[in-house]
């Protein structure tokens, strides 16, 4: 049971992070697909980050860890203002260019880390190794039965998650701004009638979108695979929209659908192990999440109220 809590807590949470940053966009009005590409980019850029730093400074230390969350955030917001600039600048259809986003930020990731190893490798490798993070236990917590798992192995990123959550949480629903973005999303004309700038709102809200998906795909290459590569692209962004909708937009159920998608991935890989099936089978159980998606879809997909202006194109004549 501890090992379930454990790995499904250390999936849940990055998903957790990446639907924060789809809320902030759609509740803005800009409909983000995109969120698996810059989960994507923002890890590309955290592990070409630690390749550098690795590789001209030879450090390798915990300092140069944290760091990596930072430039995948940075890497991150950076490539959302492409999603930003077509669908806010430019009117061009939200969905199309997130689709197109995604596709762009797998071929060009891949590529310049080619690159970059044959540059100052000498070995066209589309992969960064990243070292294994560390993890943690709380002495007296750990012990705890079934609650223990909660505090045992925990990876440092879970509590950067979580104090990125709180912050993210407060700006949404306490702060002046949080208020400005929540009402783009369902009336902008009054917003702009008010005389708030509807296109910079958008902007910065689709802005951290990137940065926290940024900080999302740095997790995963962290715990999952241990490298940046194309194969980060397994879907973990579709996956933090599809618990963005069913938590309706707002973040404390949104947190309960990703530690469902994360405890039931983890469980059914346990299962597996215990049952001692191949390997065809496992993969099969890692769709786990994805066929929850489909059945939740069923039973909760009338209630759920998206934003008004949401993918709706602001024009300021229509007021």
């Amino acid at each position: 049971m501890n090992t379930i809590i454990i790995d499904g807590l250390s999936y849940a949470l990055p998903l957790l992070i990446i639907g924060i940053g789809g809320i902030f966009s759609e509740r803005s009005g800009v409909t983000n697909l995109a969120l698996e590409g810059l989960l994507g980019f923002g890890a590309f850029t955290g592990g070409l980050f630690v390749t550098l730093v690795n590789r001209f400074l030879g450090l390798d230390d915990m300092l140069t860890f944290y760091l990596s969350f930072v430039a995948a955030a940075l890497g991150g917001a950076a490539f959302s203002l492409l999603h930003a600039l077509l669908c806010i600048k430019f009117r061009a259809n939200q969905v199309i260019s997130g689709v197109v986003i995604n596709i762009a930020a797998m071929a060009l990731t891949g590529f310049l880390a080619m690159l970059v190893n044959q540059a100052i490798a000498g070995s066209a490798s589309n992969k960064f190794l990243l070292t294994t993070a560390p993890r943690y236990s709380v002495p007296a917590l750990k012990d705890i039965p079934i609650l223990g798992g909660f505090f045992t192995n925990i990876y440092p990123f879970e509590l950067i998650i979580i104090a990125l959550a709180a912050i993210f949480w407060f700006i949404l629903y306490r702060s002046r701004f949080g208020l400005h973005v929540m009402a783009c999303g369902d009336n902008p004309q009054a917003v702009d009638a008010a005389g708030i700038n509807v296109a910079r709102v958008r902007m910065v809200a689709v802005s951290i979108s990137g940065l926290l998906s940024g900080v999302g795909g740095m997790c995963f290459a962290y715990s999952i695979s241990a490298n940046v590569s194309p194969a980060i692209y397994v879907g973990a962004g579709y996956l933090a929209i599809a618990a963005m909708i069913f938590g309706n937009w707002k973040i404390v159920p949104t947190l309960a659908a990703c530690l469902i998608f994360g405890f039931a991935r983890s469980a059914a890989y346990q299962l597996v192990l215990y049952l001692k099936i191949g390997s065809m089978v496992t993969d099969l159980a890692m769709t786990i999440p994805y066929i929850l998606v489909l059945v939740l879809l069923i039973f909760f997909s009338k209630r759920n109220r998206a934003p008004r202006a949401l993918g709706q194109i602001y024009d300021k004549g229509q007021r």
